[in-house]
């Protein structure tokens, strides 16, 4: 499928965080992951430092569906993560499936962004249809309208834990969102009700990361 097209289907999206003690072997070992290119399933790479603690690292991947990630992870993982031992400490990985697309058009194309917002909910399991039902009719149309916004991506995984990726422009256009009326859209989602738990980041993305 060529990189310029969406999506067509489901979409399985690997987030990895991790607490990085050797920066150069690190990024060094980042750049061997280009011999994904050509895995079947396999849809884009991309990542970058944290903006607000510059030792975490963050790697977000795209596959196909988990058939084809689960092949890779049994047949080539092994040999690029080898040149990344010792380079960092405790990594968290999930799995998301994607639900819908945040703006339109989500494709895993990095080439145009510079940085990268994530957040990260647990929702109240007797919450969790109004917060997809949110994410839909407050959050996407805001996010598609600010100046800067690319394009992202809303996924869930097992246990009402929920992810949306968006890529942006720059960070000042990024920063503009965030501060035209966070608080007046999270009250009139009830996001306080929703989620017990939010983690969230800013990533500055390395463009030799991307593949």
């Amino acid at each position: 499928m060529p990189r310029s097209a969406p999506y067509d289907g489901a979409v399985l999206v690997k987030w990895i965080r991790c607490s990085v003690v050797d920066r150069h072997g690190f990024e060094r070992g980042q750049r061997k992951w280009a011999g994904l290119l050509g895995e079947p399933g396999f849809r884009g790479q991309s990542g970058g430092w944290s903006r607000t603690r510059p030792d975490v690292a963050h790697v977000f991947a795209f596959w196909e569906n988990r058939v084809f990630y689960d092949s890779f992870m049994a047949r080539g993982h092994d040999r690029p993560a080898t040149g990344q031992a010792g380079t960092f400490r405790d990594m968290q990985v999930m799995l998301f499936e994607r639900r819908f697309d945040v703006k339109t058009g989500f494709e895993p194309d990095f080439t145009d962004a510079d940085v990268v917002r994530v957040a990260h909910s647990s929702v109240h399991e007797d919450r969790a249809e109004h917060f997809v039902l949110m994410q839909k009719q407050v959050w996407n149309p805001a996010m598609a309208g600010s100046p800067g916004m690319l394009r992202g991506v809303f996924g869930e995984a097992p246990g009402n834990e929920f992810l949306v990726l968006s890529l942006w422009k720059s960070a000042a256009e990024r920063g503009k969102y965030r501060a035209d009326g966070a608080e007046r859209l999270a009250a009139r989602a009830q996001t306080e009700t929703d989620v017990a738990a939010l983690t969230g980041d800013v990533v500055d993305l390395e463009p030799s990361w991307t593949v």
